[in-house]
């Protein structure tokens, strides 16, 4: 998910798609005891129909659920189609994109290398992946894989993103994430970072000698027998049966993009079912046991899910939510509940929610953004375990949630640049703007002319190609983000006195104050 133009609220919308969404307000003390067996079967008739009237509706074009209670999975089952125009339709098995919901699961990892005494929750990451810098230097000393997992090394929620967008690698987004200043004190604000939980999981698996994605297979996908799941984006791509991404572009859901997070792997890079990720349900509503065998110490997965920093309200509920590691801990409706949700803004929505003094955890899979649905009914089936019958619609309000995350923001950019100022001042020849431009957070950035038009690459192959429009004098539009391909971002360069361009700003690549490109030679 990228920047776009200048516009504080639209990017704060996209870290707010980014974090995952609090799930459940209002404390009840329902879900604090052990939940009979039988109310949990009875609500699972009521939760079918809901899913099948929501694929009906085509809210979404496919969803898998998986429903563990006491350590038995009682529910498992597909709905819909994987892809929208093709008759193979989603089971158990069928693979998606987890997104964000990767970040829970690689928490679980790193609970797997702290069991086993490779790591602790505390240790430097100074000392696992020397490295790994921040901006200053004492936290770039200090950072532990505790505060990057709980969002709280003062590095801006949309670092690295943006570099990410136009083809840098895992390791180049890690080395110029230090170019980046904070967005808060050491320690003292919560800001929803992909690349920080990345960078955890690098310093994590560090020790070992091994990749992480062969660490995240070793320490929890293999022992659970979760062979649809991997943190390789190859992978996802080599599975038959896997669900596509589906976007909104004219109010139909398409199959129109895909997405390739291998350099957030841990952050958002892993594909899974529900079948596999059932099993995951049971490690951690078992507290690290599974099959009889103590696989993770409770320890160790217990640190998890203390609640570390706060996150704000709840966009439906008010309710206030916390971080713990990699997990939301919240006190809602019906007790303690760790939960996460998942969102690529290409195509996909997915949830975790558990109720660990009722031994009850569910897990919501689905191919389509924007849309509430999983959280709708997450909510849904609470209410119809603990109290019997859903005490309202809850998908129609996270709906307007999702709705709402890009489409107030983007109508007011889309208006901003609709036309030029009734005093429009003609641009320079172009060949005062074309030229090399570079900073060392971006890299190169060539703007090239050809027959009186400009041309923007970026990227450090330069593969990212966008044409340049003409707004207002200095000011050209560019179309850098697919998923939203009618909402333009802007190029302002700066004028020398010998009247070529001396410097660019992007604002794309402007989210934490690092877009300007100066003219280079090179």
């Amino acid at each position: 998910m990228r920047s776009l133009p200048g516009n504080i609220f639209l990017r704060r919308a996209r870290l707010t798609v980014l974090a995952a969404i609090a799930l459940f307000a209002g404390v009840h003390t329902a879900g604090a005891d052990p939940v009979p067996r039988e109310k949990v079967m009875a609500a699972i008739p009521k939760l079918e129909a809901l899913i099948k009237e929501v694929i009906a509706k085509g809210e979404v074009p496919g969803l898998s659920i998986a429903i563990v209670h006491q350590d038995e999975v009682v529910y498992l089952n597909g709905f819909g189609l994987r892809e929208m125009g093709k008759p193979e339709t989603v089971d158990p098995d069928t693979v998606f994109q987890l997104a964000s919901l990767s970040k829970p699961i690689s928490s679980t990892v790193v609970a797997a290398l702290v069991s086993d005494g490779l790591v602790t929750w505390d240790s430097r990451v100074a000392d696992l992946l020397p490295s790994f810098q921040l901006h200053d230097p004492y936290p770039t000393a200090q950072v532990t894989l505790r505060d990057l997992f709980a969002h709280r090394s003062g590095l801006p929620g949309d670092a690295g993103n943006d570099l990410e967008a136009i083809g840098f690698d895992r390791t180049e987004i890690l080395h110029r994430l230090r170019l980046v200043p904070p967005s808060s004190s050491f320690r003292a604000g919560y800001s929803y970072s992909n690349m920080g939980i990345t960078a955890g999981a690098m310093a994590a698996a560090a020790p070992s000698g091994k990749a992480w994605e062969a660490i995240a297979a070793e320490k929890l996908y293999d022992p659970l027998g979760m062979t649809a799941t991997s943190s390789r984006h190859a992978d996802f791509v080599s599975r038959t049966n896997r669900a596509a991404l589906h976007i909104k572009p004219d109010g139909t859901w398409q199959a129109k993009l895909t997405r390739d997070a291998d350099a957030q792997a841990p952050a958002g890079g892993v594909s899974s079912s529900a079948r596999d990720l059932a099993q995951w349900l049971r490690l951690e509503l078992g507290k690290g046991r599974y099959e009889g065998r103590q696989v993770i110490a409770e320890d160790a997965i217990a640190e998890t899910h203390v609640p570390l920093m706060t996150r704000g309200d709840n966009p439906v509920t008010g309710s206030a939510s916390f971080y713990g590691l990699g997990w939301n801990v919240e006190f809602g409706r019906y007790g303690l509940m760790w939960g996460h949700a998942g969102a690529f803004s290409v195509g996909a929505r997915t949830l975790v929610s558990i109720y660990p003094k009722s031994d009850l955890g569910l897990i919501i899979l689905s191919n389509a953004f924007p849309t509430g649905v999983p959280e709708g009914i997450a909510d849904s089936f609470a209410d119809l375990v603990f109290e019997g019958n859903a005490t309202r619609d809850w998908i129609t309000p996270w709906n307007a949630a999702y709705d709402a995350l890009f489409g107030p923001a983007a109508a007011t950019v889309r208006k901003t640049y609709s036309a030029p100022p009734p005093d429009k001042t003609p641009a320079l020849p172009a060949k005062a703007y074309a030229g090399h431009y570079k900073n060392d957070y971006a890299g190169a950035a060539d703007v090239a002319e050809s027959e009186g038009k400009l041309t923007l690459k970026l990227g450090p192959k330069g593969e990212h190609r966008f044409a340049l429009t003409h707004f207002d004098r200095d000011l050209f539009l560019y179309y850098p983000d697919p998923e939203m391909a009618d909402v333009p971002s802007a190029a302002q360069f700066l004028i020398s006195p010998d009247g070529t361009a001396s410097a660019v700003t992007l604002d794309s690549l402007n989210g934490s104050g690092m877009g300007t490109l100066l003219r280079s030679a090179d």
